[in-house]
């Protein structure tokens, strides 16, 4: 019969205790299926349970921006997806987050995300203004999409209560109800190209339309800050584009919380930018991933310490 000691059960409570501070589980807020996010999300979560040790990542699926920063705000090992304009409502505590700061910080600047305004031929909506009395998708509950689409409406002088018949669908949602006529046209804003707007373009008998409205974002910065910028989608994007759309585009960007250790914060942003590639095999939108975009004039969030010293380490200072 064998007989254990005290001092043999403090060995092996003491390594069990080593085995488990070495693991590391986090998981990516990303946002729908039909987005780049998730793809995306997926991709990041396979190159860090590879390469970091001891950590595994999982991609979820979420409603989007909102959510994601509300997951973090949860304190559970979390980095996500956000749009700037999301992002900075969250770190002040306003609009959807009003009275609820969530102490962020941002581990990288990604991409931009284009708005896409959408409808199809046959639906009398050629401009913004046509969406007056319309059945319209400002995006799910949970995302960006909604908070800026809401921007949008209102700087083109619409009521997004009165003047729309309004729904609040996810992009592959809201491509589903297009093409069985139940809304005439959907908000959303992703990376190039967003599969559900490819599908809805490749969509037999179904010519897409693209609606203009660059025109709004100087009054969408004027009230909400210098987050919107003037831009396109090139007509090549998606099939039956006639000409290249003009639209207004905001960044992305992953962030955590404030309380995430440097060391954690360090390896996730070297691990990404070590494995770019991999990630562009996953999406072409990971060819964004550049160092020359790290910098505060890109993010309303402070930089994690983590990240700023992996970008110092690449000659890139961020004061």
């Amino acid at each position: 019969m064998l007989i254990f000691k005290p001092r043999f059960y403090a060995v092996l409570a003491g390594l069990a205790l080593s085995l488990s501070a070495g693991a590391q589980n986090i998981s990516i807020a990303t946002g729908g299926t039909g987005g780049v996010y998730y793809p995306m999300g997926g991709g990041m979560a396979a190159v860090l349970s590879k390469h970091v040790p001891g950590m595994q990542a999982t991609a979820e699926v979420t409603g989007g921006s909102v959510d994601n920063l509300k997951l973090i705000a949860s304190g559970k090992p979390y980095i996500g997806f956000s749009m700037t304009d999301a992002g900075l409502d969250a770190y002040r505590g306003e609009d959807k987050f009003k009275g609820n700061k969530v102490p962020l910080k941002t581990l990288m600047v990604l991409y931009p995300n284009r708005m896409h305004v959408v409808s199809v031929e046959g639906r009398g909506i050629a401009k913004i203004a046509d969406l007056k009395g319309k059945r319209v998708s400002t995006g799910s509950p949970g995302s960006a999409t909604e908070v800026m689409a809401f921007r949008v409406i209102e700087a083109a002088g619409l009521d997004k209560d009165r003047d729309i018949k309004r729904e609040r669908l996810s992009v592959a949602e809201s491509v589903n109800a297009v093409k069985d006529g139940k809304i005439d046209a959907f908000f959303w804003v992703g990376g190039l190209p967003t599969a559900g707007v490819t599908d809805l373009a490749n969509t037999p008998g179904t010519k897409l339309k693209m609606i203009d409205h660059a025109e709004v974002v100087p009054a969408m910065n004027k009230k909400y800050g210098n987050l919107y910028v003037e831009d396109v989608i090139p007509k090549e994007v998606y099939r039956g584009m006639d000409t290249d759309n003009k639209q207004a585009t905001v960044m992305n960007i992953l962030v955590a919380h404030e309380n995430m250790d440097d060391k954690t914060a360090y390896n996730i942003v070297k691990t990404i930018f070590d494995k770019r590639d991999d990630l562009i095999a996953v999406h072409k939108e990971a060819a964004n991933f550049k160092l020359e975009n790290q910098k505060t004039s890109a993010t309303p969030i402070p930089f994690h310490p983590g990240a700023v010293k992996y970008f110092a380490e690449k000659g890139i200072k961020l004061n």
